[in-house]
């Protein structure tokens, strides 16, 4: 693993804040745009719906699928507890020629954790590009 991520668990319901990443990913890649959209919570999933009735529905999974498309694996820290209902963690997203890292704050909303808020994505370059065959 690396270093300290959290390797991916099958589960429906999000019990833990990781898995709401991971529910959030599958939405994007399976087209299901609610479950996209209800895997956010506050202001970020205010503005997200305000975005699906400007632009399209269609539009607007069709965008999320062309940024989701070229990630390769996604690895997660395990979350900081914050606050008895929030938590924030560190995301890195490898992709075939770089890695991102993205901090994510997540709040429980009832007994699902739900993506709050999330920064500016930031590129860690990499020693060895995916995919490179190992000698």
């Amino acid at each position: 693993a690396l270093g300290g991520m959290a390797l991916r668990k099958q589960q429906s319901v999000p019990t833990q804040p990781q898995n709401a990443i991971y529910e959030m990913h599958d939405a994007v890649r399976d087209g299901d745009l609610p479950k996209y959209l209800a895997a956010h919570t506050g202001p970020m999933e205010a503005s997200l719906r305000r975005t699906a009735a400007e632009v399209g529905e269609a539009r607007l999974l069709q965008s999320l699928q062309e940024k989701n498309t070229p990630v390769k694996g996604i690895a997660i820290q395990e979350p900081e507890r914050l606050s008895e209902r929030e938590v924030k963690t560190r995301v890195e997203y490898v992709f075939a020629d770089r890695n991102e890292v993205q901090t994510v704050y997540l709040e429980k909303a009832g007994e699902r954790w739900k993506i709050a808020k999330v920064e500016n994505a930031q590129r860690v370059e990499t020693l060895v590009p995916y995919g490179t065959p190992v000698k």
